[in-house]
């Protein structure tokens, strides 16, 4: 079963816990990166920053990072080199981040989605595999030409 790794700031904290015991119920392997309490204001960086360096050490495993617009979430993990990070706000959403980017970390809104709405989007993203056509690839891979990666 593929591993899933958490994270959320202040206002995506409760949200997460439920879509976390959600996931276990459902049989994956869930691991919760904080924040682990809720600190008004906190910051989103450290929950993504954990999130995308997690993922990327261990091959095969996927993110979800949740937080007030995602928008934080997604910008800040996809500073690393090797994450496809993709702000879904649908099951189609969710589909298109898959199978055509091969995104493998899901960002949510905790101010937009609501629980249901989010175990639905996070089960269709992890059931969901990559179509590795040729040109997808290609673009994948160009992603990370960047030469100031860390």
């Amino acid at each position: 079963m593929m591993e899933v790794y958490l994270g959320a700031d202040y206002r995506g904290l409760e949200k997460k816990n439920s879509l976390l015991e959600f996931l276990t119920a459902q049989g994956f392997k869930a691991t919760d990166l904080g924040a682990f309490e809720y600190v008004e204001g906190d910051d989103f960086n450290d929950p993504a920053v954990a999130v995308a360096k997690n993922v990327r050490e261990n091959p095969g495993s996927v993110g979800i990072l949740i937080c007030d617009s995602a928008h934080g979430m997604t910008i800040q993990a996809n500073r690393f080199k090797g994450i496809r990070a993709a702000h879904c706000d649908s099951t189609e959403s969710a589909v298109l981040a898959r199978e055509h980017e091969d995104a493998n970390i899901l960002c949510m809104s905790a101010h937009f989605l609501d629980e249901k709405a989010m175990g639905a989007i996070a089960m269709t993203f992890l059931n969901t595999t990559f179509a590795s056509l040729e040109r997808r690839v290609r673009r994948i891979n160009r992603l990370d030409e960047r030469e100031d990666y860390d």
